[in-house]
């Protein structure tokens, strides 16, 4: 057995941050390689403060930001987007992330204007944010047609071709601002109004959310659409709601909703490309596991990968139910590894549809429509989700570990657990957790 074959089956058995901490105790950092470690300790902050543009630490190998020229709004690359950075195999990266709430067309497309209203003083509101409000123009925006993710990259990394699998390391997460925006809007959301009118299966036409009688989409003016936004500031790295009578308080769980490669092709606004539907190139994944700390394996489609983030959430439920997580900006530093075909650097399903990890679960995950607007039509079943993530569980551990499948069939009833990721991006998803303690 090599050395590589060595370091990955411990780290199967370990976990990642245990098999680091394993190797520095034996003093064998330099006898392992390959993707099987992580460069740096993962953190998250959420220290309040305001994280402009460049200022601050930053300690990736890189650099990118987020501008009118490095960012599309409402799109993800296709296949032959120019790169805006282009980095090695195995070195990090990182990126200021924007968040689209407050700046998007139903909240005014201005957020200097759209926080101030919620007491936030002009200085504390990311500059890049307002360029990005009031000068994005590389694409044409149609609030009702656009995704709403400011979207940043792509990244080139070298090496990556198709065939290959990009590991995403998330090393660490930063507040950039001290608050965050949960928005739900009409025809959108676990509850949201059918198109034709009715509400849908399951829900009397009263509870739908937000109430029918606020829909104000016929006017075509998108601040008057009726959508809700829920200003949250940050207090002592939890969320604060006023609930009227009461306030609520909860934990943030930062992490990076959108990690995607290039999928798909077309012109830059081409209905595949939107940014709304996850698909096997990653994107709008957004399952709240994917925090610093983990690994994200997705599969190449295009030389150099293309590496993209956006969507950044400060904390989400499983099911992301009334639409939005709890937006905010984040500062997030990558590692971004290319790993080959029989290298043993990442799980065998991983070639071929977005696969997850952290210290204590295996991720494997289900989507009802995994090649998003491609193929006409748009399935959000998720029964079909679902069942894909168990079969994705399954080619995992008959694979990967060697379990018999009947009896793997078996332990994934009995111990492991199958997770609504998202119900809101028309493709839904589903993810399972599988805990790495429980195969000895």
């Amino acid at each position: 057995m090599t050395s590589r074959e060595i370091s990955d089956l411990i780290s199967f058995k370990l976990g990642r941050r245990n098999f680091l901490q394993a190797v520095l105790a034996l003093g064998a950092a330099g006898a392992v390689s390959g993707c099987s470690s992580h460069a740096t300790p993962a953190r998250s902050s959420v220290a309040a403060g305001i994280l402009n543009a460049g200022m601050g630490p930053i300690p990736g190998d890189h650099y990118l930001s987020s501008t009118p020229d490095t960012v599309l709004w409402g799109y993800v690359p296709g296949l032959h987007t120019p790169p805006t950075l282009q980095i090695r195999s195995g070195e990090t990266v990182t990126v200021d992330t924007v968040s689209h709430e407050g700046l998007l067309e139903d909240q005014g497309r201005d957020p200097e204007t759209f926080f101030g209203h919620h007491g936030v003083a002009s200085s504390e509101v990311l500059e890049d944010a307002k360029d990005i409000a009031a000068s994005y123009s590389r694409t044409p925006r149609d609030f009702d047609l656009d995704g709403p993710h400011v979207v940043t990259g792509p990244i080139f990394v070298e090496g990556a071709q198709p065939g290959d699998v990009l590991k995403v390391e998330t090393l660490q997460t930063d507040l950039r601002v001290p608050y965050g925006v949960v928005s739900s809007r009409h025809g959108k959301g676990a509850l949201g109004i059918k198109p034709d009118g009715t509400p849908p299966a399951g829900i009397h036409i009263s509870e739908v959310m937000p109430p029918t009688h606020t829909d104000g989409r016929e006017t075509g003016i998108p601040t008057d659409y009726g959508n809700i936004s829920v200003y949250t500031p940050v207090e002592d790295g939890h969320g604060i709601m006023d609930g009227g009578e009461s306030k609520i308080r909860f934990p943030l769980r930062p992490f990076m909703g959108m990690m995607g490669v290039a999928f798909a092709d077309g012109d830059p606004t081409a209905p595949q490309l939107n940014s709304i539907p996850p698909t096997l190139g990653g994107g709008n994944i957004d399952i709240r596991h994917l925090s610093a700390g983990s690994a994200f394996y997705l599969p190449v489609n295009t030389e150099g990968a293309l590496f993209y983030t956006g969507d950044p959430h400060m904390g989400m439920g499983d099911g992301e139910v009334a639409l939005t997580a709890m937006e905010g900006s984040l500062r997030t530093t990558f590692k971004l590894t290319v790993c080959k075909p029989g290298s043993g650097d990442a799980p065998s399903i991983a070639f071929n549809y977005p696969f997850g990890e952290t210290d204590e679960h295996w991720i494997p995950i289900g989507l009802s429509d995994p090649d998003g607007s491609q193929g006409g039509g748009q399935n959000s079943d998720l029964n079909v989700a679902m069942r894909r993530a168990v079969v994705n569980a399954l080619d995992f551990l008959e694979s990967d570990l060697n379990i018999t499948r009947s009896v793997a069939y078996a332990y994934l009833s009995a111990a492991a657990d199958f997770t609504i990721s998202q119900v809101v991006d028309r493709t839904t998803g589903v993810h399972g957790l599988i805990r790495k303690a429980d195969f000895i």
